[in-house]
C-alpha cells in the first residue's frame, strides 16, 4: 500500500487548492513520518474545530498502516 498516495488523496479532497498539496514520507527505523503541506488558507479545513479533523485523519492513517502491517505512522501538518 502506498501510504503517501492515500494521504494525498484524502487531503486533496478536503482543500480548495488541490495543486498546492505536498505530501512527503520520511522513514525511520521505528516509524514513518508523513509531512503534509497545504496552502495556509486551507489549513483550517485540515485542522478542524479543536483539531478534530486532524485527529481523525491521524486515526484513519494509523488504522490503514496497522491493517497493512506497516510501521507506526506519524503525521505532521504545516502550511506555506
Amino acid at each position: 500500500m502506498d501510504i503517501v498516495a492515500f494521504v494525498t488523496f484524502l487531503i486533496q479532497n478536503m482543500v480548495s487548492d488541490r495543486d498546492a498539496v505536498r505530501v512527503k514520507q520520511f522513514d525511520d527505523e521505528d516509524f514513518i513520518t508523513i509531512e503534509v503541506l497545504v496552502d495556509k488558507e486551507d489549513m483550517g479545513k485540515i485542522i478542524g474545530k479543536n483539531g478534530a479533523t486532524a485527529n481523525s485523519i491521524r486515526t484513519l492513517i494509523q488504522t490503514v498502516a496497522y491493517v497493512h502491517q506497516m510501521k507506526k505512522v506519524k503525521i505532521n501538518f504545516d502550511s506555506f
